[in-house]
């Protein structure tokens, strides 16, 4: 199997009370690559549209 964060997530859902590191990190990965391409976004549409700067 591939290791991915979704799978990293799942499998670390039976040992949360155990080890919460086990979901807690991957899940910190996929909310940080998340908000990076959301402000990358912004920063492409800010740049591409300069209509919208007031």
């Amino acid at each position: 199997p591939t290791p991915t964060w979704g799978n990293m997530i799942r499998d670390g859902v039976k040992w949360l009370t155990n080890a919460p590191y086990l979901s807690v990190f991957p899940g910190l990965a996929i909310l940080i690559t998340v908000l990076a391409f959301n402000m990358v976004g912004d920063g492409l549409r800010d740049i591409a549209d300069p209509k919208l700067q007031v």
